[in-house]
């Protein structure tokens, strides 16, 4: 029987058929490398190559988006692979109404366009890679800090909003433009739709309302994934999202994959438990609960994968046998 592509087997599963296998795809963040926009490209070319991975996921650092409006972050060596913030853009409510628009071809956000580039070379013809989104929300958290975005959010909404307008509108049109290097989709990633962090109320205001857009602006691509992040999510304010798939810990935090699935009407990525399992684990723990994980979706609409980013620590045995289970598992 002919092999077929990575793209082919993702359109299957999206089109709800059962695939000749189920999808399976991981990150890691690329420390170091992801300074350069070829060296994060030769990286993540060489991630690839070693796993042989459904889709590729673009990870620049959070700051690739920031930079143009002052922020700073080093490498301090944290496991997860990201940098940490040594310098915020936003120190005072009224610096968010000064924020200017960023234009997505210059200063040092449109360097990332030279790394699609190389991969747009590489994998165009078989393999879809998607470019990070962090929301406008996220952004905002690291442009002024985790704390203080709640204090203005709560205290100065109105300076918060103007900053919000600015970095969707920055946003969209960074959407528009990577678009043109044959992106299959964007990853947008939401950090705070959490009962643990916002009211019902605050996210559908801050978050929400700019999510919407920008996600309508990618929706001629074919394979848009949301990444739900944390514990204690609003799970059902983003399962109308309009993405094909929708990732979450859902090893971690309800709802269980099976009943995701029940909730939207893409796909699901997910399945394994990405610290207990991937990291601390055994290979045979990995193929236990990928095997459950593709028994729950009955080996539909699903892409095998944690609820977030494999930690730098993630061992490559534990990496290799979830690769191997879908290769095992019969759907």
């Amino acid at each position: 029987m002919m092999q077929i592509t990575h793209r082919q087997r993702l359109e299957r599963t999206l089109a709800g058929e059962k695939p000749d296998r189920v999808p399976v795809a991981f990150w890691q963040h690329l420390p170091v490398d992801d300074q350069d926009p070829v060296k994060l490209a030769q990286a993540t070319i060489a991630f690839q190559k070693q796993f042989d991975f459904d889709l590729v996921k673009i990870m620049p650092p959070s700051s690739f988006c920031l930079k143009d409006w002052g922020v700073v972050d080093e490498w301090r060596a944290n496991p997860e692979g990201t940098r940490e913030y040594s310098r915020r853009a936003i120190h005072q409510p009224d610096d968010w109404r000064n924020l200017p628009v960023l234009n997505p071809k210059s200063g040092k956000l449109g360097k990332i366009f030279r790394c699609l580039e190389i991969l747009q070379s590489e994998f165009a013809t078989h393999t879809p890679y998607l470019m990070t989104i962090f929301n406008p929300l996220s952004q905002a958290k690291n442009l002024v800090g985790p704390g203080n975005l709640l204090h203005h959010l709560r205290r100065h909404p109105s300076a918060l909003h103007e900053g919000l307008k600015t970095i969707r509108d920055t946003t969209q049109a960074f959407v528009q433009t990577v678009k043109t290097y044959g992106i299959s989709g964007i990853f947008f990633a939401v950090q705070h739709a959490s009962y643990d962090l916002l009211t019902e109320k605050e996210y559908q205001e801050f978050g929400r309302a700019y999510d919407l857009p920008i996600l309508n602006s990618a929706d001629d691509l074919w394979l848009n994934m949301a990444h739900l992040h944390g514990k204690n999510t609003m799970f059902d304010y983003v399962a109308d999202f309009p993405v094909h798939v929708l990732n979450w810990h859902d090893r971690e935090t309800p709802p269980s994959l099976a009943d995701g699935l029940g909730k939207i009407s893409g796909c699901a990525c997910g399945g394994i438990a990405r610290i207990e399992t991937m990291v601390l684990g055994t290979p045979e723990r990995v193929k236990r609960e990928a095997k459950e994980a593709i028994q729950q979706a009955n080996g539909r609409r699903l892409i095998l994968g944690t609820g977030c980013v494999l930690p730098l620590t993630t061992p490559y045995g534990n990496i290799m046998a979830a690769r191997e289970a879908v290769e095992e598992v019969k759907v």
